[in-house]
Protein backbone atom coordinates (compact mmCIF):
# COMPACT_ATOMS: atom_id res chain seq x y z
CA UNK A 1 0.00 0.00 0.00
CA UNK A 2 1.11 3.36 -0.51
CA UNK A 3 0.12 6.54 0.60
CA UNK A 4 0.82 10.40 -0.62
CA UNK A 5 0.49 13.53 0.91
CA UNK A 6 0.68 16.69 -1.13
CA UNK A 7 1.35 20.06 -0.13
CA UNK A 8 2.89 23.52 -0.69
CA UNK A 9 0.44 24.56 -3.17
CA UNK A 10 -1.46 28.47 -2.74
CA UNK A 11 -1.95 31.47 -4.51
CA UNK A 12 0.79 33.21 -6.87
CA UNK A 13 1.23 35.65 -9.27
CA UNK A 14 1.64 35.30 -12.57
CA UNK A 15 5.24 35.17 -13.28
CA UNK A 16 6.19 33.43 -9.31
CA UNK A 17 6.99 29.89 -8.02
CA UNK A 18 5.70 27.61 -6.14
CA UNK A 19 7.17 24.28 -5.04
CA UNK A 20 5.02 21.06 -4.62
CA UNK A 21 5.74 18.41 -2.03
CA UNK A 22 4.94 15.36 -2.00
CA UNK A 23 5.11 12.81 1.28
CA UNK A 24 4.89 9.06 0.17
CA UNK A 25 4.76 6.15 2.54
CA UNK A 26 5.48 2.60 1.10
CA UNK A 27 7.75 -0.55 1.15
CA UNK A 28 10.56 -1.38 -0.95
CA UNK A 29 11.94 0.44 -4.00
CA UNK A 30 11.07 1.15 -7.75
CA UNK A 31 8.32 3.19 -7.30
CA UNK A 32 7.99 5.67 -10.07
CA UNK A 33 5.94 9.16 -9.71
CA UNK A 34 4.27 11.40 -11.47
CA UNK A 35 2.52 14.51 -10.69
CA UNK A 36 -0.86 15.21 -12.80
CA UNK A 37 -3.01 18.27 -12.52
CA UNK A 38 -7.18 18.79 -12.92
CA UNK A 39 -8.91 22.24 -13.64
CA UNK A 40 -12.33 22.63 -13.09
CA UNK A 41 -14.23 21.11 -16.23
CA UNK A 42 -11.17 19.66 -17.60
CA UNK A 43 -9.68 16.43 -17.71
CA UNK A 44 -6.53 14.94 -15.46
CA UNK A 45 -3.84 15.76 -16.86
CA UNK A 46 0.15 15.09 -16.81
CA UNK A 47 2.52 17.35 -15.75
CA UNK A 48 5.63 15.05 -14.94
CA UNK A 49 7.20 11.75 -13.63
CA UNK A 50 10.35 10.71 -12.71
CA UNK A 51 12.17 7.13 -12.70
CA UNK A 52 12.67 5.25 -9.33
CA UNK A 53 16.54 6.36 -9.75
CA UNK A 54 15.29 9.90 -10.79
CA UNK A 55 17.44 9.53 -14.02
CA UNK A 56 14.80 9.71 -16.22
CA UNK A 57 12.45 12.38 -16.14
CA UNK A 58 9.16 13.00 -18.65
CA UNK A 59 7.22 16.41 -18.96
CA UNK A 60 4.57 17.70 -20.68
CA UNK A 61 4.98 20.44 -23.32
CA UNK A 62 3.05 22.77 -21.54
CA UNK A 63 5.28 22.78 -18.74
CA UNK A 64 9.41 22.28 -20.48
CA UNK A 65 11.73 24.54 -19.50
CA UNK A 66 9.27 26.28 -16.46
CA UNK A 67 8.72 23.06 -14.35
CA UNK A 68 11.76 20.35 -12.84
CA UNK A 69 10.36 17.43 -11.34
CA UNK A 70 13.03 15.42 -8.67
CA UNK A 71 12.53 13.23 -5.86
CA UNK A 72 14.39 12.31 -2.47
CA UNK A 73 14.22 8.53 -2.08
CA UNK A 74 15.74 8.83 1.51
CA UNK A 75 13.24 11.19 2.37
CA UNK A 76 10.71 9.60 0.96
CA UNK A 77 9.52 12.36 -0.78
CA UNK A 78 8.55 14.18 -4.24
CA UNK A 79 9.29 17.57 -5.71
CA UNK A 80 7.41 20.14 -8.43
CA UNK A 81 9.67 23.37 -8.78
CA UNK A 82 7.25 25.42 -10.53
CA UNK A 83 8.77 28.45 -12.10
CA UNK A 84 7.17 31.51 -14.45
CA UNK A 85 3.71 30.28 -13.07
CA UNK A 86 0.65 31.26 -15.75
CA UNK A 87 -2.56 31.67 -14.89
CA UNK A 88 -3.66 28.44 -17.02
CA UNK A 89 -1.36 26.31 -14.69
CA UNK A 90 -3.94 26.63 -11.80
CA UNK A 91 -5.97 23.52 -11.19
CA UNK A 92 -5.53 20.72 -8.37
CA UNK A 93 -2.42 19.25 -8.53
CA UNK A 94 -1.44 15.51 -7.84
CA UNK A 95 1.16 13.42 -7.22
CA UNK A 96 1.06 10.05 -8.18
CA UNK A 97 2.66 6.79 -7.76
CA UNK A 98 2.88 3.47 -9.91
CA UNK A 99 5.43 0.89 -11.88
CA UNK A 100 6.85 3.01 -14.71
CA UNK A 101 7.13 6.63 -14.94
CA UNK A 102 4.38 7.28 -18.27
CA UNK A 103 2.31 9.89 -19.27
CA UNK A 104 -0.67 7.85 -18.74
CA UNK A 105 -2.93 8.06 -15.72
CA UNK A 106 -3.90 4.56 -16.25
CA UNK A 107 -0.53 3.52 -15.24
CA UNK A 108 -0.89 5.05 -11.54
CA UNK A 109 -2.19 3.19 -9.26
CA UNK A 110 -1.78 5.23 -6.11
CA UNK A 111 -3.05 8.63 -6.15
CA UNK A 112 -2.71 11.81 -3.17
CA UNK A 113 -5.60 13.92 -2.32
CA UNK A 114 -4.28 16.86 -4.27
CA UNK A 115 -2.94 20.59 -3.06
CA UNK A 116 -4.80 23.75 -5.05
CA UNK A 117 -2.54 25.59 -7.15
CA UNK A 118 -4.08 29.31 -8.30
CA UNK A 119 -2.29 31.75 -10.42
CA UNK A 120 -3.35 35.02 -11.06
CA UNK A 121 -2.92 37.54 -13.80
Amino acid sequence: QVQLVESGGGLVQAGGSLRLSCAASYAGSGIAMGWFRQAPGKEREFVAAISWSGVSTYFADSVKGRFTISRDNAKNTLYLQMNSLKPEDTAVYYCAAGKLATMSRYDYAYWGQGTQVTVSS
